[in-house]
This record gives structure tokens, sequence and C-alpha cells, in this order.
């Protein structure tokens, strides 16, 4: 019965689910029309709150970022003594059971330490495991890497738990809870364990049998033969200079140390691409070698770079208020604020941000977007600040599952399209979305 409902999803979104960036446009229409007729507002404001910069180019720093963590993360993975890290995991895997559980534990573990590495090291992982399990199905191995990026908002480097122990303005109220009350308490602590310990029993019973197995295309394993150097003239000499690669990564490295010496733990997008980019360059030993495994990793960004204003454009359209300061996303947080009690609420406000975060996939505009509501009715219900906050966190990494968005580096990485792997992840998103409605139920009745 199981394998035939994730075999129904799989087939429906391979024949419905259009290519990331048709996907991209067509929320943009739905979104367009919905906000006109939400709030009231004519075509022209709405075309000015999607195509303004504070629209449609809004994510322009974030879309960089997001660009170098798949650039710069496959570049260091690209060195030998990392393929080899990889690849000593990746041997473990001896059959299809143990490749799917493997790849799903571990990604799971990196993205809750940081998602920005999970979502890479996940991808990549799976990749190696492909090679030595030949008869694995490849998009579930992938989606099975990806699905580990479903605890990532209740983990370190969450942006909403992480912004809150410093304290959130909002309305002018400071809104403050320590991690203790967020990332490490026990209720959050169990439902990322009982997902850990679950999720990749979920996602090996989700195998497709024998005659449905789609392998892995023996082209996208094929490893490209180390470069030949010269090193002859004066320029060649220069490029391949121990000196100037050994002062490179003094720099780099010495910043990194005074930052975590100074900030503490405390992972950003940011310094996550910068230990990327110096460890690439310390495990390639070379600048030209290095140099050279950027270029073969950029074309992977193709999709980041064309579909990331097009997000930027629904969030504004998601975001735009009319004279009497509703929006369209405020009008699906207050719907469920209003039909909440204190036991509830936090089940309806982690509702209500998947369904936000499907047009508004971003941690940092997801808390934007719903704080204002959210906070100072928590404050009404009673409700703990930590819990209300960390609903808003587990909606905004929950529907992750099926919006692409998040999924493009990982796609990248592993040459698949959406759709190869969508099907899978509508599983995912179901079994965990019933464990964080238990869990913030039992949240709210027992502490």
């Amino acid at each position: 019965m199981f394998k035939k409902f994730t075999n129904g999803c799989v087939r429906v979104v391979n024949r419905w689910l259009p290519d990331p960036f048709l996907f991209a446009i067509i929320l943009t229409i739905v979104v367009f029309i919905g906000a006109m007729v939400g709030t009231q507002q004519g075509p022209v404001t709405m075309v000015k709150a999607w195509g303004q910069d504070s629209g449609f180019w809004n994510l322009l720093a974030f879309s960089m970022q997001m660009a170098l963590v798949l650039v710069l993360g496959s570049a260091m993975a690209s060195a030998s003594v990392c393929k080899k890290a990889l690849g000593a995991i990746a041997s473990t895997a001896k059959d299809k059971k143990s490749a799917i559980i493997i790849v799903t534990f571990v990604s799971t573990i990196c993205c809750w330490l940081n998602w920005g590495f999970g979502l890479i090291a996940g991808a990549l992982l799976a990749k190696e495991v492909a090679k030595r399990v030949r008869d694995v199905d490849y998009p579930l191995l992938i989606a099975a890497a990806y699905s580990g990026f479903v605890i990532w908002h209740a983990g370190l480097s969450g942006s909403v738990p992480l912004q809150l122990s410093t304290g959130s303005t909002i309305l002018e109220v400071l809104y403050q809870a320590p991690t203790s009350d967020t990332i490490f308490h026990p209720v959050n602590l169990g439902m990322c364990v009982v997902i850990l310990l679950t999720m990749p029993l979920v996602n090996y019973a989700m195998h497709p049998s024998k005659e449905q197995t789609v392998l892995v295309d023996p082209a996208l394993l094929v490893e490209e033969e180390e470069r030949k150097y010269t090193v002859d003239t004066p320029a060649e000499k220069i490029e391949h200079s121990k000196i100037l690669w050994a002062i490179t990564l003094v720099l780099g490295f010495a910043y990194i140390i005074y930052y975590f010496a100074t900030s503490g733990f405390n992972l950003g997008l940011n310094i996550v691409n910068m230990i990327f980019m110096f460890l690439g360059i310390l495990l390639h030993g070379d600048l030209r070698k290095y140099v050279d495994a950027i270029s073969d990793a950029a074309a992977g960004a193709a999709g980041i770079l064309l579909q990331f204003p097009f997000y930027a454009g629904i969030m504004g359209l998601m975001v735009a208020k009319n004279d009497g300061g509703v929006s369209l996303a405020g009008i699906i947080a207050d719907f469920f604020v209003n039909i909440s009690n204190d036991v509830t609420f936090p089940v309806f406000t982690f509702l209500s941000a998947g369904i936000i975060n499907f047009f508004v996939p971003s941690g940092g505009g997801q808390w934007a977007v719903q704080a204002p509501i959210v906070m100072p009715a928590a404050t009404e219900m009673g409700v703990e600040y930590g819990r209300a906050a960390m609903a808003i966190a587990w909606g905004d990494q929950w529907t992750n599952m099926i919006q692409p968005f998040w999924a493009l580096p990982a796609l990248g990485v592993a040459g698949l399209s959406a759709r190869n792997v969508m099907g899978y992840l509508v599983v995912i998103l179901i079994y965990t979305g019933i464990i964080a409605c238990l869990g913030f139920l039992a949240w709210g009745l027992l502490f």
C-alpha cells in the first residue's frame, strides 16, 4: 500500500511538475492574481511591487551567496583529499538499504549542524554512493540526501531562533528567547531525533521495484582525468606559486579564526562560504588548480541565477500592503491565528508558515512576514516566544520538501531536475508534517 502511494506520487509529479523555472513563473501568476483579489490593489500597484528593487531584485546578495554555496562546495569536493573522504563514507554502503539509510542519516546531521554545508555534502555523498551501489534508485538517493534539509531551521544555523536569541524588535516591542527555549528545547530536540532515526527507514521503504528502478546515468559519474599542468613560463610559475598560495591561506584562515574567536559558533552563509573557499584552496594545494575547479563547478549555478529573482518578485507580491496595511501573507497568517487557542496556536502557525514558505522561501523573509502577526498574538494568548518562533521555523523548513527553490543546489550537483525527486519528497512532507503537528501539540500540553 505504501509503495503504491509512493509510486502514485512519483507518477503524478513526473507528469505534471514543470521545470523549476516554469514553476516559478506559474507561482508568480497565481500570487499576482491572489494579491490583487485579497488586498484589493490594482495591477499597476502589483507590477510595481513585483518589479521594484524591494521585489524582483531583493535577493541579489542572497542569490550570489547561494550560487557560491554550490560552486565553492563542489570545487572543494573535487579536491582529491575530499573525494577520498567522501569515498570512505560511501564505501560503508553495501546495498540499496544501507545506501539510502547512510545518505539520509549523514545529510540530516549535516543540515542540522549547518544548512549550507548539509545541502551540498548530502548531494556529493549521494553521488559517491551511487558509484558503489549501482542498483539503487538514483532519484530516490538524491531525494534522500535532500530530505535531511527538513530539519535545518531547527538546528544550529536556524535564522529565526538565532535572531530571537539576540533579541528581535517587532512593532517597537523587543522579543527575546534563549536557545534553550528554541533549538535546545526538549521538544524541538525530540522531533529532530525522531526524524533523524526514522526518516532513513521511510526513505528506504519508498525504494521502487527492480523493474521501476531508475539507475544513475553513467555519464554523471565519469571522473574526468586530472589536468596536467606545465610550469615553464614566468606566468605559469606565478600561477603555481606556493608562496602566493600560502599567503592567501594565511589571510583567509586568520580571519576565520578571528571570526569564531569574537562571534562564537554562529555560522552564517558568508562565513560558511569563506570556509568552503579557503578549505578548497588548501585541499587543491595550488591556486591555478583551484581556479579551474571553480570554472568546472560554475555551470551548475545557472538555475539559481535565473530563478531567484522571480522568487524575490513573488515575495514582493506577498508582502505588498494596501493603504490599510493588509498583505496577502498577512491574510494567510491572520486566518490561522484567528482560529487558534493557546495549545493549537503553534500548530496552526506551523501550517500557515508552511503555506507562506511556498511563496516566500526564505527564513529571514518568513520571519519578516509572520513575526509581526504571530509574536503579538503569542503574547496575548500566553504562548512562550520560543514555542511561537519555532512554529514559524518548522513551517519554513517543512514545505521546502516540495519547493524547488532550495533543491536547486543539490539538483545541480546531482545532474537531475526537480520532477525526478519531488514525488518522493511529497511522502517526506506528509510524514514530517505529522511529526511536527504532534510535537507542537505535546509542547503545548506538557510544557
